[in-house]
């Protein structure tokens, strides 16, 4: 694998620690902020203390990384038309970050009636939670197959289910007014560290056939 490969698919390898510590950051800016009852596009949303950079520390070089990774993963599995797929599902994901980036949502986030932006906002954070959703699922079945790595295929499958159960859990949260930025973590956390794996055993992948060929 060439330098410019590995150098791609370590993007997915930084990319839960930049959110780890760039969400930590913001909020530090954003007095009485809650990272168990607010959602993370609360520290981007209209009237907030953070309102003015948080993109620029999230949305935008997440959103860069996940294209990146999105490449890297493309160019390493270029023979499959599945694993095309999914880097191509990753690769909107990193647009959609961008998106919900760029069109902050309104102060809250829960408006009654939401504006143009927040809508905007709305329709990239589903975009951003199928995409990467469905690109876990196909590694499900992707990585007995490409991997040679039946462990990683059920972990995949293990982090779609709970990707899909947090997800409902932020519903009802939302709902109840408690705990939608704990459950909004958990399933975006799952996510990305999904990725971090992805690109952790596609490195791994390459290192090892290097030493086969070794021999």
């Amino acid at each position: 694998m060439k330098t410019i490969d590995r150098a791609l698919l370590g993007f997915g390898i930084l990319i839960p620690f930049w959110l780890l510590l760039g969400v930590a950051l913001t909020a530090r800016a954003y007095p009485g902020y809650s990272h168990l009852d607010q959602a993370m596009s609360q520290l981007g949303a209209v009237g907030s203390p953070t309102h003015s950079f948080s993109a620029w520390v999230n949305n935008f070089p997440l959103g860069v990384m996940f294209v990146l990774f999105a490449l890297g993963v493309a160019r390493r599995f270029k023979a499959s038309r599945m694993a095309l797929l999914s880097a191509a599902l990753i690769f909107v994901h990193g647009l959609a970050s961008f998106v919900a980036g760029y069109f902050s949502c309104d102060q809250g986030c829960a408006p009654i009636e939401p504006s143009v932006s927040q809508q905007n906002h709305n329709l990239a954070g589903l975009v951003m939670f199928i995409s990467l959703t469905l690109a876990g699922a196909l590694w499900a079945f992707l990585g007995k197959s490409l991997l040679s790595s039946s462990r990683f295929a059920m972990f995949s499958a293990i982090c779609v289910v709970l990707a899909i159960v947090t997800v409902v859990l932020m519903a009802t949260a939302l709902a109840d007014g408690h705990l939608f930025g704990l459950y909004q973590r958990l399933n975006y956390g799952v996510s990305v560290v999904w990725v971090a794996s992805l690109a952790a055993v596609a490195l791994k992948g390459d290192a090892d056939m290097k030493v086969a060929y070794a021999r």
